[in-house]
């Protein structure tokens, strides 16, 4: 699945987290990816999927959380209502197909697709989201209005469940068919109704980690590491003139102490690859029984046997010079040079892969693959799983 006319280059510039855009339908040939009974099914799941459902009634949105029995779905609602569920690029090959055309934005930046089915009439209500999202029409017609950027002074409804914002004002206002994608950059208001029955969109949302998160989780890997007798020190101690005071330079002293350690860019680095790269989900893995033995991953990759990623794990990089790169998976991080660096960018790439027969003489792309393989983030084909 891939666009047929659709400058990325131009978007990233006049576009991205600036302002929404209507994009009609820019794909070569759009095909529904997933059936609305295959996302019910998907929600009736017992573990593994989180699911939502919200019906607008007389006295305001209702919202349910999955699973949900099969007869939930089996009679109609009488109010319009939506269902999502998130995530479905994790258990449906299809849809995670839809993530290729995006990957114009690293895939660091990228969180999943979710999924929702709507009965006419069916929505979430205004609301505003803290990343950007491609909203697009999968089934039916949804029309969207869009709103103006909002912020943490916006006025909500108030709501148990839902930050949906009580005078909501559109700006721009369409209605979406089969193929059509609506960006929306993070903060802006938007809200979407079913129009008819029917109606599917994709939602494909991109993360962003906050200022408190990034501080909080480098911080405490820092403070993880650092040993019990690392404290301040001041053998160059005066008398001063109010013992109650903290001085200018006790204080320069103690600052300095703190931040030194923050102000490692190679550490931070190291971190922040394992750190981006942990599974939303940490129960969707394809973990072996038993550990993969070397032997077997050698002569597996010696006859060209396919390799897939887990479609619920992450992959990124660092390079670190000509030839070396840290390559991140699911939180774990691998040194890697020579002939398993190019595999790890390989791996990176694509979805699925083939290495070259060559490549089981080299003991460093069998380790790296073994490894993947022993944490469920890779296998080799179905019969191998």
């Amino acid at each position: 699945m891939h666009f047929a006319d659709f400058d990325h280059a131009a978007f990233l510039r006049d576009t991205w987290q600036k302002r929404p855009l209507l994009i009609r339908n820019p794909w070569a040939n759009w095909i529904n990816p997933l059936e609305p009974d295959e996302l019910a099914g998907l929600a009736c799941e017992e573990s593994g999927v989180e699911s939502r459902l919200i019906t607008r009634r007389s006295d305001g949105m209702v919202l349910e959380s999955g699973p949900f029995p099969e007869a939930r779905f089996a009679k109609a609602e009488a109010a319009p209502w939506t269902l999502l569920v998130q995530a479905v690029d994790h258990h449906v090959p299809e849809v995670a197909m839809l993530i290729a055309p995006f990957r114009f934005v690293p895939d660091w930046r990228i969180d999943d697709v979710m999924v929702s089915y709507a009965a006419d009439g069916g929505g979430v209500g205004p609301h505003f989201d803290q990343y950007d999202v491609f909203l697009v029409q999968g089934l039916g017609r949804r029309r969207w209005r869009v709103g103006p950027r909002c912020g943490a002074d916006t006025p909500l409804v108030l709501h148990a469940d839902l930050r949906l914002i009580a005078d909501f004002e559109a700006t721009g206002d369409w209605v979406l068919e089969a193929g059509d994608i609506l960006y929306v950059p993070p903060g802006f208001a938007h809200d979407g109704v079913a129009v008819g029955g029917d109606c599917m969109t994709y939602s494909i949302g991109f993360r962003a980690p906050s200022r408190a998160d990034l501080v909080e989780g480098w911080a405490a890997h820092l403070a993880d590491a650092l040993p019990e007798d690392d404290r301040y020190t001041d053998a160059d101690l005066v008398p001063q003139a109010h013992p109650g005071e903290i001085t200018p330079a006790a204080l320069e002293r103690l600052h300095a102490m703190a931040l030194s350690g923050l102000a490692d860019g190679a550490a931070f680095a190291r971190w922040f690859g394992a750190y981006t790269s942990l599974p939303k989900y940490a129960d969707a893995d394809w973990q072996p029984e038993a550990a993969v033995g070397q032997a077997v991953v050698q002569a597996l990759i010696a006859s060209s046997q396919p390799l897939a990623r887990n479609p619920a794990s992450r992959f990124a990089f660092i390079r670190q010079g000509e030839g070396a790169l840290f390559l991140f998976v699911d939180g774990q991080s691998f040194d890697c040079t020579g002939d398993a660096a190019r595999v790890a960018e390989q791996i990176c790439a694509s979805a699925s892969l083939t290495l070259g027969p060559a490549l089981s003489a080299s003991p460093a792309v069998v380790t790296l693959v073994a490894a993947l393989i022993d944490q469920g983030s890779l296998a080799f084909d179905e019969d191998e799983r």
